[in-house]
């Protein structure tokens, strides 16, 4: 039977401040919960950088603004903090990523090679972000795909459902927080 382990990505302070949806930590927090208790790993993934970002080239679109500005997700600050309402326990691992996809720039194929974890659960902020750049990265490195619908969140709502309906079943089975820990 695949090992499975629960992604939470992005769900930082600085970054779910910027998407208002009141029910998603919540519902997120219960993904987590149920995994905790039916003894499925949690991952946190975070996007952060070194002091002095030289990881952030001049081209790219995405990054390149971070340099100089106020709010920069540096290695050891707040702003790579997990939101308080899904923070890690003691002893769960934090992967911290230096791109959009969560193997982009970190060691999470390593960790979950060597935890022996060959089924992804999917969750995280944003649907078209991390979690389609997660999830395209995870399916070419053979990984077996669940992507928690309702435990994504995207600025777009029409884009969000493309993703979850049309997009990411070719690639994952897609189902919801509900469903999902109903059959842990």
């Amino acid at each position: 039977m695949p090992q499975q382990a629960l992604l939470v990505m992005d769900v930082q302070q600085v970054v779910a401040d910027r998407f208002p949806a009141p029910d998603y930590l919540p519902r997120l927090s219960k993904a987590v919960d149920a995994a905790r208790a039916g003894g499925v790993p949690v991952i946190y993934v975070v996007v952060g950088f070194r002091p002095g970002y030289p990881e952030v080239s001049s081209r790219n679109k995405m990054f390149r603004g971070l340099v100089g500005a106020a709010t920069r997700p540096s290695a050891d600050d707040r702003a790579t903090q997990v939101h308080p309402e899904v923070a890690p326990a003691p002893g769960e691992t934090v992967v911290t990523k230096r791109r959009v996809s969560a193997f982009a720039g970190s060691d999470l194929d390593m960790v979950l090679r060597a935890g022996g974890i060959d089924h992804l659960v999917l969750t995280g902020i944003a649907t078209s972000g991390v979690v389609l750049s997660t999830l395209r990265q995870a399916a070419d490195l053979d990984f077996e795909l669940t992507v928690l619908s309702d435990g994504c969140l995207d600025s777009d709502p029409e884009v969000h459902r493309v993703l979850t309906e049309k997009v990411f079943p070719m690639q994952a089975e897609v189902t919801t927080v509900d469903e999902w820990v109903a059959a842990l």
